[in-house]
């Protein structure tokens, strides 16, 4: 199996890194294979709301109008068993960069015109995904007050993909080189197996 990571930093080696470098090593130590994208170094343009790709009926997603790499990044998370999304919280919600990525996923959506409201294409969930975030401020306090996790959730669920585990790490911001602790790497990595066995599960269920 294989399960792809898909990271909104500016900061690798950061608390969002380390903590999803703990689920990855977890998944790998039960046989997965792992890819880590990184949304700094893919040329990923911003969305013009053109809408091109929102007129195409069925569940494929939609053929986006501008040329760079999310095609390629989708592509490579379509193909994928599992996922793992990351971003840090910036101004209370996702990084710009992730933020940047999101807008894009339209092309999950229908909306010709003249329909009042997108309709996503599909509602199938057919793989696990885990949310990672980290915060300046206490975790349940980031967690509780904003909409961030809500949001990478609902970004899951545009991929095909159902969230099993959220891990938020808070107070990341106290140190230049962060180390993350001991019970942060636990919670890693039980949230790396879970997800291989999430997805083994779904496999089986689908060869019924």
């Amino acid at each position: 199996m294989k399960v792809v990571a898909i990271i909104g930093t500016y900061r690798k080696g950061g608390v969002v890194d380390m903590a999803v470098d703990e689920i990855l090593a977890s998944a790998q130590t039960q046989g997965a294979d792992t890819e880590k994208i990184y949304l700094i170094d893919r040329r990923v343009e911003f969305c013009t709301n053109c809408r091109t790709c929102t007129q195409q009926p069925g569940e494929k997603r939609g053929e986006c109008a501008v040329h760079d790499e999310m095609g390629a990044i989708l592509d490579t998370i379509e193909a994928a068993d599992a996922l793992v999304i990351g971003s840090p919280m910036n101004f209370w919600t996702v990084t710009a960069v992730t933020k940047r990525f999101i807008e894009r996923l339209v092309c999950y959506a229908y909306w010709p015109w003249g329909m009042p409201a997108p309709k996503p294409r599909t509602t199938r969930t057919e793989k696990p995904a885990v949310i990672v975030a980290s915060s300046a401020a206490p975790a349940i306090m980031a967690r509780t007050l904003t909409k961030m996790i809500k949001l990478l959730k609902s970004v899951a669920k545009l991929l095909g993909a159902k969230t099993i585990g959220v891990l938020f790490v808070g107070f990341a911001a106290g140190e230049q080189h962060p180390v993350l602790k001991d019970r942060v790497k636990k919670k890693a990595r039980a949230l790396g197996m879970r997800l291989v066995a999430a997805s083994a599960n779904q496999q089986n269920a689908g060869r019924v």
